[in-house]
């Protein structure tokens, strides 16, 4: 379901949490993230914060591949509680958000 490695969204979460201090990190973290992870990426934090069910995950998908005009990074910073939105998604999708992040560290 998910194209995107739970530890890769730990990450964005971690660096989301801090974006102030990690704004260059959060770029190129993002960035070096390949189309089919950004996409995934966007659509969970949809799902995150209720624009899309956990059923209508595919159709959040393809509306993230069809509405990328901006950079990843970009649009993501613009979401203001981004974290919580991500941790919401995985926890929609049944997957634990504690587990995501504890596997960066």
């Amino acid at each position: 379901m998910l194209e995107i490695a739970i530890d890769k969204v730990g990450e964005v979460v971690i660096l989301a949490r801090d974006i102030e201090n990690k704004h260059a990190e959060f770029d190129a973290f993002v960035a070096a993230l390949n189309d089919d992870e950004k996409a995934h990426l966007v659509a969970l934090m949809w799902v995150g914060r209720g624009s899309f069910e956990p059923e209508d995950w595919d159709d959040a998908v393809r509306t993230a591949y069809r509405e990328a005009t901006t950079p990843t990074a970009t649009y993501l910073k613009g979401s203001l509680h981004l974290a919580d939105h991500l941790e919401n998604g995985l926890d929609a999708l049944g997957i634990s958000a504690m587990e995501a992040e504890d596997d960066v560290y």
